[in-house]
């Protein structure tokens, strides 16, 4: 758990915040007035994004950084307390515009990061322009009258083949996460989560698998753009509908045609250009 404790309060002044910057390896490319951060999901890390900025940076300055659960980050900076919950990660991504000193900015999140999006933008509302949450679930496991995709049966079986043999399970997720016949995309989806160390990616599931932001949707006063593709086998449309319901900010839905968890991996150019339609404001 080392050095986690090194950036946890971020009321810290500068020290804290480019700290931070080193950990999480974060980087700015591009040109343009605009910025716009890039929040990777669960089992990548920024590379996701490597097929998408070709087509942003010429008009924006795009801020890339990796979760700190990534296993592009050293382990040792995973304090197991902090991020228990989704708040540590939205502090983390409040400190990094910050310290970069962007006073507004449009933000991108996939799977997880379209929740960690949420509750930075309930907290700091005048930091963001636009949320783009793609993939996004407040709760991934099924209510009453609400269909999140797993019961909690399914979550303890996923929880369970992690723990018995990380390997086999990797094999088998990445291509239903995937969901399109796009080899090259499972193959860099693999990578990623190979990359990780199996303990974290364990915790990281089971705290994603007990969110549940539902009751926080009509806090957030920043316009939303949902984008999501038409079979995801991770986030039901019903999910979507939810949302968009939900959300307090004006917030509209992008389908691609298209199936799978992770378009930028599998259809980037599907999504690349309703991503430059969602940062036109």
């Amino acid at each position: 758990m080392g050095g986690g404790n090194a950036v946890s309060n971020t009321a810290g002044g500068g020290g804290s915040g480019r700290k931070l910057l080193e950990i999480l390896n974060v980087r700015v490319i591009g040109s343009g007035e605009k910025v716009v951060v890039l929040s990777h999901g669960f089992g990548t890390d920024q590379s996701a994004w490597n097929r998408i900025t070709p087509f942003l940076q010429r008009d924006h300055r795009i801020v890339l950084y990796d979760l700190v659960c990534a296993g592009s980050v050293n382990p040792d900076h995973f304090d197991f307390r902090r991020y228990t919950t989704l708040d540590g990660y939205a502090d983390d991504l409040i400190l990094i515009i910050e310290s970069l000193n962007i006073n507004c900015c449009f933000f991108v999140g996939h799977s997880v990061s379209a929740m960690i999006g949420i509750l930075a933008a309930i907290r700091r509302p005048d930091l963001f322009l636009k949320l783009v949450l793609i993939g996004a679930s407040p709760r991934f496991l099924n209510d009453r009258d609400y269909h999140g995709g797993f019961d909690q049966g399914d979550a303890e079986q996923v929880f369970e083949a992690m723990e018995a043999n990380y390997d086999a399970w990797v094999r088998g997720y990445a291509p239903l996460a995937v969901g399109a016949d796009v080899p090259a995309a499972v193959r860099e989806f693999s990578r990623t989560l190979f990359n990780m160390r199996p303990d974290i990616t364990l915790f990281v599931s089971k705290s994603v698998f007990s969110t549940d932001l539902r009751g926080v949707l009509g806090l957030v006063r920043v316009p939303c753009c949902i984008v999501q593709t038409s079979r995801d086998q991770s986030v039901p449309i019903s999910v979507v509908a939810h949302l968009k319901a939900h959300l307090g900010g004006r917030t509209t839905v992008e389908i691609l045609n298209t199936e799978g968890h992770l378009p930028h991996l599998s259809a980037p150019a599907l999504l690349a250009p309703v991503l430059r339609r969602a940062l036109l404001r």
